[in-house]
């Protein structure tokens, strides 16, 4: 079994997660390795079967417990599915660096591949951010690349992936908007930063849309180039099922489409 990721709406963690939920991959294991990771007073997730222009999508959404109000909104309209990366959440929250994090993969009731695959793609991430911000990959603390929700999107489609098991992965070009895209930061430009610095370093085809703002988000990125190969879709496949997962950013098509292929 092989999986295509069509990517004609971008890609995020969430839509990700939503795609391979709406393919058939495991909840209770999702369940189990979210609940094992034993961060239930930092976050919680609903998982929402919703329609995108008629079409039946999947909703994975990571909520945020005791988040401030700017923070929630930025989470939900910035990235499409949970990157927010302040320092302004206040004093009560961790801030934690890519050690922290991995500790935490550690700790998931899962199967090793599935960790292997979260610190591969935690890395990537922290490895742009580093490269963006003129840090060591040590220096790279909670805002950047330790999120609550990143580690529930990255963790999450580690294990459903894994679940899956494909023998072959495939995608498409990455499709991009344009424009800026405000954050805790300041206003950047689309693609920001650390997608630039994941897809130039990866060699990951990117077609930039006429669509304003944020469609590739920096854990979108990462899952692509950690799973990337460059092998061509066959001219020719058969479409077994096709998994639907709904992103957040208000654009006309929303969704990321992955089908699995016999």
């Amino acid at each position: 079994m092989d999986l295509y990721f069509e990517c004609k709406s971008g890609i995020s963690g969430d839509m990700s997660v939503g795609a391979l939920l709406d393919l058939g991959a495991s909840r209770d294991k999702l369940e189990r390795a979210l609940k094992s990771i034993n961060l239930e007073d930092e976050f919680e997730y609903k998982i929402t079967e919703m329609m995108v222009n008629s079409i039946k999508s999947t909703d994975f959404d990571v909520i945020i417990k005791e988040e401030d109000s700017h923070c929630h909104k930025h989470k939900h309209h910035h990235e499409g599915g949970g990157h927010c990366r302040c320092h302004e959440h206040g004093q009560g929250h961790i801030h934690r660096n890519l050690e922290d994090v991995n500790k935490i993969i550690d700790r998931a009731d899962t199967v090793e591949e599935a960790k292997n695959l979260a610190k591969k793609i935690f890395r990537i991430v922290a490895e742009a951010e580093a490269r963006v911000h003129n840090k060591d990959i040590s220096e790279v603390h909670f805002h950047e690349v330790g999120a609550i929700d990143s580690i529930a999107d990255i963790l999450s489609f580690s294990v459903l992936y894994e679940d899956l098991n494909p023998d072959r992965v495939y995608f498409s070009a990455l499709t991009e908007g344009q424009g800026f895209v405000e954050c805790c930061h300041g206003v950047l430009p689309v693609p920001v930063p650390a997608v630039c610095e994941i897809v130039s370093r990866y060699s990951l085809p990117v077609k930039i849309s006429d669509n304003n703002g944020e469609m590739i988000t920096p854990t979108g990125a990462a899952i692509a180039a950690a799973l990337y190969t460059g092998e061509r879709l066959p001219e020719e496949i058969i479409i077994e099922k096709v998994g639907y997962g709904k992103g957040k950013r208000p654009y006309k098509n929303p969704v990321l489409r992955v089908m699995k292929l016999k």
